[in-house]
């Protein structure tokens, strides 16, 4: 039998499918067995360890529902399935071949299996030939004889719808492959277009975050330095990390107001994309809330 999947391509599949809703690992094995019209069925062995891989990769979690493991694709999944669309579009087409290929196996295979079943018969009758008459075995290889041609044909059939269909199939997977890489092209570029708005309209989501609470008097004192103060910068945001109740501890207070910054920032750049550009550009408005920082922790005279 031919190689169904390629190297690492039922990793590939197995996101796709995990992709399209949660499931367990026997509907995996299930699903595939259909997608290959009961031609092809991974074993358990194969189907688990893989699943059990990309949960280690982070690609995909799970859940316990009635003592099976229930698989759903994570974040990071989903983001190298886009990366690999059109890869997933050549899988698509390569099953389809796979299929055909196991088809005209099975079609070869009967058809020799009725070559043979007819050479047995013209020996048959060449062995009774001066028998007058037909008696029961005879008509019983005629009947047999029949059944096998009518189960060629019908398998042959059966090929032949299958291939076009697979034609069909991979033909509309390459289109939405590409429609899906267009549409991500066209939103990257939107995206962009906002965050270069955004940077010259306030100097930089860092620096709009930085601005939310390094703000305040020379000295630290009073109010300066919390969210809604008063003489709070005017790009800053007055209301920022105002859930955060003080505690009555400063120095914890501070380190509640640095883990909310660095979980902000790191949310704007997971949802945005980071480049070089933006890094260098992160790292002079770090430096100057930094800088910021330093004047504010400093001795008074």
């Amino acid at each position: 039998m031919p190689p169904v999947f390629a190297h690492g391509r039922l990793r590939l599949y197995l996101l796709k499918l995990l992709d399209e809703a949660p499931r367990h690992g026997y509907e995996v094995i299930r699903l595939l067995e259909e997608r290959f019209q009961g031609l092809y069925a991974p074993s358990a062995g194969t189907v688990y360890p893989r699943l059990s891989k990309l949960e280690a990769e982070g690609l995909v979690t799970y859940a316990t529902e009635g003592g099976r493991k229930v698989y759903s694709i994570t974040e990071a999944g989903r983001a190298e399935l886009a990366d690999r669309s059109g890869e997933l579009a050549d899988l698509e087409l390569e099953i389809r071949d796979s299929v055909t290929e196991l088809a005209a196996e099975i079609r070869s295979d009967v058809r020799g299996a009725a070559g043979d079943l007819r050479r047995e018969m013209r020996a048959a009758a060449s062995a009774s030939a001066t028998q007058v008459g037909e008696d029961d075995s005879w008509r019983a290889a005629k009947e047999e004889l029949r059944k096998a041609r009518q189960e060629w044909k019908e398998q042959a059939r059966r090929a032949k719808d299958e291939s076009r269909r697979a034609r069909e199939e991979a033909q509309a997977a390459r289109r939405q492959a590409k429609e899906a890489q267009d549409r991500a092209r066209e939103e990257v570029q939107r995206i962009a277009g906002q965050l270069q708005e955004q940077f010259a309209r306030s100097g930089g989501v860092l620096g709009g975050l930085a601005g939310a609470w390094l703000g305040g008097g020379a000295h630290g004192t009073g109010t300066a330095g919390r969210p809604g103060a008063a003489d709070a910068d005017a790009d800053g945001a007055p209301g920022w990390a105002a859930d955060l109740t003080p505690t009555g501890d400063p120095a914890r207070d501070l380190d509640r107001l640095l883990d909310r910054f660095r979980d902000e920032v790191r949310d704007a750049a997971r949802d945005h994309g980071v480049t070089a550009a933006r890094v260098a550009e992160a790292r002079d408005h770090l430096a100057a809330a930094a800088a910021r920082l330093g004047t504010t922790f400093a001795p008074r005279p």
